[in-house]
């Protein structure tokens, strides 16, 4: 496929493949600007000559922006769009950060559209394999090592999940401190580890000064209201000097790399489920 890069070979034909870019969304257009609308605009640039859209999943960032007079598709209608207009080969890469429910809704969508289409590949999530997470654990302790100087610390916050997937927080905490990192926490807003138990960590190092981070792609609701809000009195009042950092995780170049190698893998390649895993595990060692 001509405009692919990086010795991304594939069967897909060129002038009927799509990429389908998937966010959860934003209200806030200046992080949307330099988040999500970047690495959209960096994947039409990496997968020249490749038709990529744009969809959110949010029902109440859609809604909202619409009374603005902004239209987003949701990743249904957008598949229905670009099924009408020709399209037989689609890349559906989302920009969660773990494989939790937002991922989990993202494969399903793709199944219900997968009967207009040759063929649809999901591109898996930032942190999926433990290779992905060692690529975010160096890039993120480069970027803010300066706020662990004199006694600081780092609290990354996540969404957090109902589903087991929430794990992966715990893991990426774990990651940093094997990493020689041990001033950089991970906490989440609704699952675990909380803030709570981060803040006891905090103590038992004796860390004075906490620089709170969103460990989500965008930097906007629970950025502004719960990290730079709520969590930032919290800690305050137990006795921290505390400053955030509001930056998206979309909006730093080499976190957008990780997407786009996301991306080149499902051209490359159909992600295989569980069952087809096993299978081929069992075929190859026989």
């Amino acid at each position: 496929m001509v405009g692919l890069k990086a010795g991304v070979t594939n069967d897909f034909p060129k002038d009927k493949t799509a990429i389908l870019m998937v966010h959860f969304g934003t209200t806030f257009d200046d992080t949307r600007a330099i988040t999500i609308d970047a690495i959209n605009e960096k994947a039409k640039h990496i997968f020249s000559g490749v038709r990529v859209e744009e969809a959110y999943t949010s029902r109440i960032i859609i809604n909202r922006l619409k009374k603005r007079g902004i239209s987003k598709p949701t990743p249904q209608e957008a598949l229905l769009r670009l099924a009408a207009d020709g399209y037989t080969h689609v890349i559906v890469q989302g920009t969660n950060v773990i494989d939790g429910i937002e991922s989990e809704v993202l494969r399903n969508d793709a199944k219900l559209m997968s009967p207009f289409f040759k063929e649809i590949r999901v591109g898996r999530p930032l942190l999926y394999s433990v290779e992905d997470c060692e690529k975010v654990v160096g890039i993120l302790s480069l970027r803010y090592k300066d706020a662990t100087e004199k006694n600081g610390a780092v609290v990354l916050i996540g969404h957090g999940t109902s589903t087991p997937a929430n794990a992966i927080y715990s893991q990426m905490d774990y990651m940093f401190t094997a990493n020689g990192s041990p001033a950089f926490h991970v906490a989440t807003v609704e699952g675990y580890p909380t803030l709570e138990t981060t803040i006891e960590r905090l103590k038992t190092a004796r860390n004075k000064k906490v620089t709170l981070v969103p460990f989500m792609f965008v930097a906007g609701d629970h950025a502004r209201n719960d990290i730079d809000g709520e969590m930032r009195e919290e800690l305050t009042t137990a006795g921290f000097t505390v400053s955030t950092i509001l930056e998206g995780l979309g909006q730093i170049p080499d976190i957008q790399d990780i997407y786009i190698e996301h991306i080149k893998e499902a051209f490359a390649a159909p992600i295989l489920d569980a069952v087809k895993q096993k299978s081929t595990y069992i075929q190859e060692n026989l």
